[in-house]
């Protein structure tokens, strides 16, 4: 028996490193039965069957640390969640959607917003004084700038990193920059539809060096977020933490009630509009879920 990290899976086969040696391996119909899924970052036991061919069986997955839903990754210590300044424009409202399921997973985070030297600086200031207010790291990237490349390799070391974001922003080029051994595919954004055009079909974990392992994942345009209680919400919008003891009710949800902190620090200026805005549009979001 080996042990070993699960690094892709594709059309029933899972690809697991032991100490550097890959083992194309198929997993062991008990998973099946007791509806286990392995994933991407899965420490498994793995019994060889083949040393010379490099093939096995998963015989077991180890406890998670950490499960995404979307990207469905597992243990992962922090997501980096990239979007584009420009081509494609920034979509905040999904944004929102990465953080909010990188906070239910109780992940560092750190939103990368990349492709910088195609505007001026006052295009992306606006985004990244609302999100480091809220309490987030907010990094800048351009594939032409190496030391912005150079502080987010930092950033990478000694960790499992998930990069996610939308299609066509640059995750790929980014880490073929972090890692030029690693040849990447890239894409170009679709001048019908202003959005990128997928280029990662499956996730996958790779190592930039030794304990440090990065996950490039395909692209989403959507992303839902029902799966978490309404009551919670307020709870991943970590700029809402400090006003939420000034609330009169225990259950409030920051809507029509009265005396509720949230929407004093609106007023004061401590929650900004469009962050505000996201989470209503997301709570009306949950609420229509559970009607079917």
């Amino acid at each position: 028996m080996e042990k070993g990290r699960l690094i892709k899976g594709i059309g029933g086969f899972y690809y697991v490193d032991v100490m550097g040696e890959i083992y194309e391996c198929k997993a062991r119909g008990i998973f099946r039965q007791h509806n286990i899924t392995p994933l991407v970052g899965d420490q498994v036991i793995i019994s060889v069957t083949d040393e010379a061919k490099k093939m096995g069986v998963v015989e077991k997955v180890l406890e998670r640390r950490t499960q995404l839903i979307r990207p469905a990754v597992a243990n992962v210590d922090q997501a980096i969640i990239v979007f584009a300044v420009t081509q494609p424009e920034p979509n905040i409202s999904l944004l929102d959607r990465f953080l909010i399921l990188a906070e239910s997973e109780d992940l560092d985070i750190i939103i990368c917003l990349n492709k910088i030297d195609l505007v001026e600086k006052e295009v992306y200031e606006t985004i990244v004084n609302m999100y480091t207010s809220a309490g987030y790291k907010v990094v800048l990237t351009s594939y032409k700038d190496n030391d912005s490349i150079l502080n987010l390799r930092r950033m990478l070391l000694e960790k499992t990193s998930v990069f996610a974001g939308p299609s066509g922003v640059g995750k790929s080029t980014l880490l073929n920059k972090v890692d030029p051994r690693l040849k990447l595919k890239t894409g170009v954004i679709s001048q019908k539809t202003a959005r990128g055009k997928h280029t990662t079909r499956h996730a996958e974990l790779i190592a930039i060096e030794r304990e440090s392992w990065v996950v490039d994942t395909p692209g989403f345009s959507a992303l839902n977020v029902d799966f978490i209680d309404e009551g919670e919400l307020s709870f991943y919008f970590p700029e809402f933490l400090p006003c939420l003891e000034e609330c009169k009710f225990a259950s409030c949800y920051h809507m029509d009630e009265p005396k509720c902190g949230v929407k004093k620090g609106l007023k004061e200026g401590k929650v900004s509009e469009q962050r505000y805005s996201s989470y209503l549009q997301l709570i009306q979001e949950i609420r229509n879920s559970r009607r079917f």
